[in-house]
């Protein structure tokens, strides 16, 4: 049986949800704020109880897998179990890794995170494209034959991203260069593109979005700066779904998983007023 599309499953989801993305991120402070130990037993228990708070009440939930990784095999064994309790659930995972590699790497990457039945398998993972739009290719392709979906770095929100994304290359910027490979893949898709990018929040981007037919990851809302009313102004044309990202600055609310699902609600209406993705 033919998968359902990614993009598809993505509208479904902040239909009904809203468009919030919240990061799993599991950051030695977050662990010491909520009396956690920084150590494989805290992340369980980190990560179990904002899948309690918000699997099948938010549209996407995002695991970072640098704060896994760093606890050795028995970090990547809870990131392993977080991504399959929450599968089902009406929540999509977006599996934060931002692989780029070419070749037989990038099939590898491709097949832990996006062939069906892989252990990392999420719904979708971020991917770079500086080492060349092309090299994702192993990648876009498993992942269209999965159901699954991409979200690739255009503009993202750190400074020191300028200096490369907008470096200027046959006469357009590189971040814009993505957008448009990305707009190329996504063309023609209904309702949406299963190819998205992540474009921050936190400062203007200067890309057009009008064509991109997909979502936008747009990371930097809370604890970097950026507000709803940010994400309304920087994002008010474009052809896709805006998933504003927030992570530290909502779990802050925890540990008890009822404040972490005000507060989610709470910015889910904030982003609603700000008529975020026209809601």
């Amino acid at each position: 049986m033919t998968p359902t599309r990614f993009g598809a499953r993505l509208a479904d989801a902040v239909r009904a949800h809203g468009p919030l993305c919240v990061g799993i991120d599991p950051h030695p402070a977050l662990l010491t704020s909520w009396g956690l130990s920084d150590d494989a037993v805290g992340l369980e228990r980190f990560a179990s109880t904002v899948l309690a708070a918000l699997a099948g009440r938010v549209a996407v939930l995002k695991p970072q897998s640098a704060f896994f990784e760093r606890h050795g095999s028995a970090g990547i064994a809870v990131l392993e179990r977080t991504l399959r309790d929450a599968a089902g659930s009406g929540t999509l995972t977006l599996l934060d890794v931002k692989r780029g590699d070419i070749g037989s790497t990038m099939v590898g990457y491709a097949q832990a995170y996006l062939a069906a039945g892989a252990h990392l398998a999420a719904d979708a993972v971020t991917l770079s494209p500086y080492l060349g739009f092309g090299s994702l290719a192993p990648a876009l392709e498993l992942a269209a034959d999965t159901g699954r979906g991409v979200f690739v770095l255009a503009r993202t929100s750190n400074p020191e991203g300028a200096s490369v994304q907008e470096a200027i290359w046959q006469g357009r910027g590189v971040g814009q260069a993505v957008v448009d490979a990305v707009s190329s893949v996504n063309a023609g898709l209904t309702p949406l593109g299963d190819v998205g990018v992540v474009v921050g929040a936190t400062h203007e981007h200067g890309l057009c979005l009008s064509e991109l037919n997909g979502p936008i990851l747009a990371p930097g809302l809370g604890e970097q700066g950026a507000r709803p009313a940010d994400l309304a102004d920087r994002f008010a044309d474009i052809d896709g779904l805006v998933l504003p990202s927030v992570s530290r600055s909502l779990l802050r609310h925890g540990p008890k998983p009822a404040a972490v699902r005000a507060a989610a609600r709470q910015l889910n209406d904030q982003l609603a007023l700000c008529r975020i993705n026209g809601r």
